[in-house]
C-alpha cells in the first residue's frame, strides 16, 4: 500500500520565549512553531498520527522508519528541514525582496472583464498608471500585471490580445522602477513581458498550460509562482472534487515543483500558491487556509492570493467584490500568522498597514517575555 507523510505545524507562537526556546522559526518568517502533527495517509485514510513538540522531533521522525519504511522517514526528515529553511531574498535585477517579513504584491488587472475592477485599468491607461504608482507609494514590493480574467466561467484569452493588454502596463511600471510580475499562463505573453522589463512569472496553471513555459522560465532564469488549480486546459476550475483537499493540493504542488526543477528551473526561484478559489468549494478554501503552515514543508516561499475572493462574500452577506476589504485584510492577516511570505492584494495601502501593525506586534513579542520579573 502506498503511503504519504505530512508534517503539520499545529502549535504556533509569537516568539520562542513563549515556549522557553522550544520552538522553531517557521520558514524564516516571524512565526514560530512548537507543536507538530505527523500524519501518514494512504488509500484516502489517516493511517498514523502523532503529535509532538520540538524536543520530541527525533523520536517522532525515527518512529516512521520502524513502523513504515526508510523512504517515508526520509521524506519526513526533508519536510522537517524545510519547515526550518530560511529562504534567500528574491532578487529581481537590482531589486531585493526580503522574506523575513510578509511582503505585499499589488494587483494590476488590465482586462475588460476583471471581477474586481471591471476593466477600468485597461480602458484608461492613465488610471492604470496612477493606480500602479499609488500601490508602489503605499508599499507594494511587486506589481502583478494580469491580462486575462481567470474567474470561474471566464472565456480564455487569445495570446495576441493578452500581449496587447499587458505590454503597455509593463512598460509604464518599468518606467517607475517597479519590480514586475506577469500573471499569465502563456509563454508568448511572458516572453514579450520579460523583454519589456518584467522580472517574474505568476502562472496560475503551474506551467502546465503552455508546453513552452517550463523551458522559457528555465532559460530566462526568472522567478516563478506555481499555483494549484485542478484544471489543466482552458478551464482552470474544472475538477472532480477532493477526498482530502489539503493533502491533495500539497501533493500536486510537490509534484509540479519537482517537475519545474527537473525542467531546469532553479529551486530557489520557485514560489508556491495554494490557488484559493480555483476549483475549490468554500469548505475546501477554509480547510486550506487553516492548514497553511503545512505548506512550508514543501520547501519554497508561499504566496497567498485571497484578496476580494468570492469566499468572502459567501461568508458575509454576499457583498460584491469592491466591498470585501475587511474580509480581504482578515484573510491576509491569517496568512501572516501562518508565516506566508507574499500577500497578493488589490487594496495595497490597507494591507501594508495591517502588515506593519502585525510586524509591530511580532517585534514586541520577541522582547515581552524578557521583561517579566524573575520568579
Amino acid at each position: 500500500m502506498s503511503a504519504s507523510v505530512y508534517l503539520h505545524p499545529i502549535g504556533l507562537a509569537s516568539g520562542p520565549q513563549a515556549e522557553d526556546g522550544a520552538a522553531i522559526r517557521l520558514a524564516g518568517s516571524l512565526v514560530y512553531a512548537s507543536r507538530f502533527a505527523l500524519v501518514v495517509r494512504g488509500d484516502g485514510a489517516v493511517l498514523h498520527r502523532r503529535v509532538f513538540g520540538t524536543t520530541e522531533a527525533a523520536d517522532a521522525l525515527g518512529e516512521l522508519a520502524n513502523r513504515w519504511d526508510a523512504a517515508l522517514a526520509s521524506e519526513a526528515e526533508r519536510q522537517w528541514a524545510n519547515l526550518q529553511l530560511v529562504h534567500a531574498p528574491l532578487q529581481l535585477e537590482e531589486r531585493t525582496i526580503r522574506f523575513d517579513q510578509p511582503q505585499v504584491m499589488g494587483v494590476l488587472n488590465v482586462t475588460p472583464d476583471s471581477f474586481s475592477d471591471g476593466g477600468e485599468f485597461l480602458e484608461k491607461p492613465d488610471v492604470g498608471r496612477a493606480h500602479a504608482a499609488a500601490m508602489l507609494e503605499a508599499g507594494a514590493a511587486i506589481i502583478d500585471i494580469g491580462g486575462e480574467s481567470t474567474r470561474p466561467g471566464g472565456a480564455a484569452t487569445w495570446e495576441g490580445d493578452e500581449i496587447e493588454r499587458v505590454i503597455p502596463a509593463v512598460e509604464y511600471c518599468a518606467a517607475m522602477g517597479a519590480a514586475i510580475s506577469v500573471d499569465t499562463r502563456r509563454a508568448g505573453v511572458l516572453e514579450a513581458a520579460l523583454a519589456k522589463g518584467a522580472h517574474m512569472a505568476n502562472d496560475v496553471s503551474a506551467l502546465r498550460y503552455d508546453p513552452r513555459s517550463v523551458e522559457l522560465v528555465a532559460k530566462s532564469g526568472c522567478p516563478v509562482v506555481l499555483m494549484h488549480a485542478p484544471g489543466a486546459s482552458d478551464d482552470l476550475h474544472d475538477g472532480v472534487g477532493y477526498t482530502d483537499v489539503v493533502s491533495e493540493v500539497f501533493d500536486m504542488l510537490r509534484d509540479q515543483r519537482a517537475r519545474a526543477i527537473a525542467g531546469g528551473i532553479a529551486e530557489e526561484r520557485i514560489l508556491l500558491d495554494l490557488g484559493i478559489g480555483f476549483g475549490k468549494s468554500l469548505t475546501d478554501n477554509l480547510a486550506l487556509l487553516n492548514a497553511l503552515p503545512l505548506f512550508h514543508a514543501l520547501g519554497s516561499p508561499l504566496l497567498l492570493g485571497v484578496s476580494r475572493k468570492r469566499m468572502i462574500g459567501a461568508l458575509s452577506n454576499e457583498e460584491p467584490a469592491h466591498q470585501r476589504l475587511g474580509g480581504s485584510v482578515a484573510l491576509a492577516t491569517k496568512g501572516m500568522d501562518a508565516g506566508v511570505h507574499l500577500i497578493r492584494a488589490h487594496d495595497v495601502a490597507e494591507t501594508v498597514q495591517a502588515r506593519n501593525v502585525w510586524r509591530g506586534l511580532r517585534d514586541a513579542a520577541l522582547t515581552d517575555f524578557g521583561q517579566l520579573p524573575a520568579i
